[in-house]
Parts: C-alpha cells; structure tokens; sequence
C-alpha cells in the first residue's frame, strides 16, 4: 500500500494499493498486444493527440497543480508553472516531431536512406520533485516517436501518476499507449525483463541508476540516466554582484531546494566575498516559506520527513567542521528554513554532496584557475552557471567546465529546444530537443543499388 502524506501538515491525501505481479503481466499485456496499432499512426495524427493533451493541462492546470502542492509540498505559483512547461513540452514535440525524424539521405556509390522507426515501450522511473514535468520530457517526444511509455513514479505521487495516465486517456490515445504503474523496487525488474519494453529512462539518484543500468545490461534494453548534480556557480571578478546573488539564490531555493539543476554551490573570489556574501544574505533572508497553498509565499516544503532530517544532518556535518551560520537552519518537520553558510571548504558535505533542499554554501577561490579546478572537483557533471561582463572570458570558463550545460549570466534550466543531460555520476544520455526524441528510436539503413 502506498500513502500520499501532505508534508506540510502530515495528514494522509491518500492510499493506493500497489499492483500485483498478476496485474503487472497483464497491464504489459496489454501494451505489447497494441503497440503495432499505435505506433503507425501518422505524425499528424500524433500530433492532433500531444495537442489535445496541452490543452487539457491548461485546462485542468488548478486541479494539477493543487495535487502537486499536496502530494509533495512544491510552492502553488511554482506548481501551475511547471503544468505550464508541460504544456509546452507536448506542443513543441507535436510540431516539431516530424522534421527531426524525417528520413535522411546519404548518397555513396549508391543512394542511402536513414529512418528513424519507434523502438516499442520506454520504461520511465520518474521521481517526486518534479512529478508532471519529469514525466513529460520523456514521454512527449517518446509518444510522437510512435513509441508507447510505461511508468513507474515515485510512491508519494502516485496521485500524479494515475491523474498522468488520466489525461492521456482523456485525450484519446489508445489503451496500453500510457500506462502507470503503481509498483514497488523490487518489481522493476519484472518490467525490464519484459519483452515489450525495449528501453529503460530513469531520473533519480546515483544508486537507483547504477541498479537500474545493471537490470537494462542483463536484459539488453538502452538506458538513459540522470542522476543530479552538485552545480556550481562562478561568480568572476568583472560579474555583476547584486544580478549574479539573485540568480543564485532563485535557482538554489527553487522547489524548496530540489532540483538537481539548482546551484548548489556559490564560487567566487576572495576579493568578492564579502559583497556577495551581503547581497546572497539579503535575498535568502527575503524569502517567505511555509503552506504550499499559500500564493503569498516564495517557498513551499521539503516533499518528506526524512529527507529534510537528511538535509539537517549534512547542515550539521558542515557546522561541527567549521561553517558559519549566516541565516536559517531550523527543521519543524518538512519545513525546513532557507539557510545560508559560509567559511566553508571543500571537505564538507555541501561540497563534496548533492544538497537536496534550501541549504546555499559559499566557497572561496584565489584564482579564477582554482574557481575552474574546485567547480570540476565533483563527481558530478550536470549543469554549471558563469557570471561574467564580459562574453569571451565567460565563454572561456564555460569550455573548461566538465558538465552537460552550462548558462552564463543566467540561471540553469531545462527547456524543450536545448538537450538536457549530464556526464560523470551525473548519468548519461540526453532528454529533449532533436538528441531527445532520437535517444529512443531504431535508427535503420536502407541502401539500394537499384536507383
């Protein structure tokens, strides 16, 4: 049984019985048996589905994003936008799916074609921080690729996922095209295996990805992962201090602190520190938390008990080994205040970790050299933010950086026409744009020596 638990008062939204095995064998059943129809349906008509289903997230976007807030706290302004990128995310793929998959020609001695053809069912393990929009990226080009998807969400959103599954149905795809899943870990393995899934998508942690890598080695299914990140920000000597503070600490305090793309930690010089330090701890202190359902506010709450007792344990680590508190630190179950610590180093958990939740570090650099060197100084590679006036040594920076994008002057973001992705611990493969929808298609040759 899974239990959806508003964190920000604890009570029970709802429960919800997990599947069988019996019930998992027949729900893929039922997607192998019509994926052949779906997938040869013409991009147009494709297209006239991913658009019905925009419209009904603008439609039903109130509803959507309420469910959002109680399901795992996300702030109520923060969550009628991502419905919106939702939104966005279907009626750019239905516009401009056909184009990126059109076939290729390739002329050698004779003349070559390449086409991109579905693969069958995609399989996505999806988390809880961004329940719609995680699910969306992958399956509005996956969808238009004439595969079907499958998913599996994080347990205290299954809310999410049934009203997921819902509004496919509602737009008129066919059945088996969407399917959720309500399963726990140890029956994924059961999914992969099947002969109807021909690939493996997953946005989670480092240990959930190298598990579910190893399931999609031994079934022989592609895998794409992406699994956090550590993002740093540089702040050079020639950045506009107060723009470059604001940025930080809107993208660090965004959902509560938990995204993988925030900017988990601040790098500037040490002729720059104080300055910073006063605009970051001004805005961190600017910051309004509490009910999710309050429009008044910045911030919602933390999506679990424990991960917030977490979070309060890395804070504490880094205290005992020397950080300063400059502002918040207190925990009052989910709620967990924006905190800002400086006089840090780079054997902290804020450094070495991935910081899950509204805690901002400030690190100090001699050299924009050792800026670059402790940016790097990462298992992670996701994403990274420059601030710079001055665009060549911004652009300079940015190609030294060991990560999958890097924004200057701007705060790092997922967007439907720009591939997302990371390298290092931070996964493999790439979502959205053209490298999207291509992840997940057969990629075929036809060469004839008769033309």
């Amino acid at each position: 049984m899974f239990q959806s638990i508003n964190p920000y008062n604890m009570a029970v939204v709802n429960e919800f019985k997990s599947f069988t095995n019996e019930k998992i064998s027949s729900k893929l059943q039922l997607i192998k048996k019509n994926y052949k129809n779906y997938s040869v349906y013409s991009f147009n008509k494709k297209a006239e589905l991913l658009h019905k289903v925009a419209e009904l997230l603008l439609t039903e976007k109130e509803k959507l994003a309420v469910l959002i807030c109680v399901e795992m706290g996300k702030n109520i302004n923060e969550a009628r936008a991502e419905i919106e990128k939702c939104a966005l995310v279907c009626s750019y793929y239905a516009s401009e799916a056909e184009f990126m998959l059109s076939e290729l020609l390739i002329f050698t001695q004779v003349k070559n074609k390449v086409v991109f053809e579905p693969l069958g069912a995609i399989f996505a393990i999806m988390p809880w921080n961004f329940p719609f929009w995680q699910v969306f990226r992958f399956a509005a080009p996956a969808l238009m690729a004439g595969n079907t998807c499958i998913l599996k969400h994080a347990p205290n959103v299954c809310g999410c996922a049934l009203a997921i599954e819902g509004i496919f149905e509602q737009a008129g795809y066919p059945s088996g095209s969407f399917v959720s899943l309500l399963i726990d870990t140890h029956q994924v393995e059961q999914v992969i295996a099947h002969p109807c899934v021909r690939a493996v998508t997953l946005t989670g942690s480092e240990k959930a990805g190298s598990a579910v890598a190893a399931l999609a080695g031994k079934y022989l299914k592609k895998s794409v992962l992406e699994l956090g990140g550590s993002d740093p920000l540089l702040v050079l000597q020639d950045a506009d201090v107060a723009q470059a503070a604001q940025v930080a600490v809107q993208s660090r305090m965004l959902n509560a602190g938990q995204s993988c793309i925030a900017s988990k930690r601040f790098l500037v010089l040490e002729s720059m520190k104080d300055a910073f330090e006063t605009e970051v701890l001004a805005q961190v202190k600017a910051i309004k938390y509490g009910n999710p359902l309050d429009e008044n506010l910045n911030m919602g709450v933390m999506a679990r008990l424990d991960l917030a007792e977490n979070l309060h344990k890395q804070l504490k680590n880094d205290l005992k080994m020397g950080a300063k508190l400059l502002h918040g630190g207190g925990i009052d179950g989910c709620s967990f205040a924006p905190t800002l610590i400086t006089n840090t180093n780079v054997k902290m958990n804020s450094f070495c970790e991935e910081t899950f939740g509204p805690l901002a570090a400030i690190f100090v650099a001699k050299t924009e050299a050792e800026m670059v060197a402790m940016a790097n100084d990462s298992p992670y590679g996701l994403g990274a933010s420059v601030w710079s006036a001055d665009p060549q040594r911004a652009n300079s920076v940015a190609q030294q950086l060991e990560v999958g994008g890097v924004f200057i002057n701007t705060m790092v973001k997922s967007e439907p026409r720009l591939p997302f992705g990371g390298t290092k611990n931070s996964g493999y493969g790439r979502e959205l744009s053209e490298f999207g929808i291509k992840e997940f298609v057969h990629i075929k040759t036809i060469s004839n020596t008769q033309v």
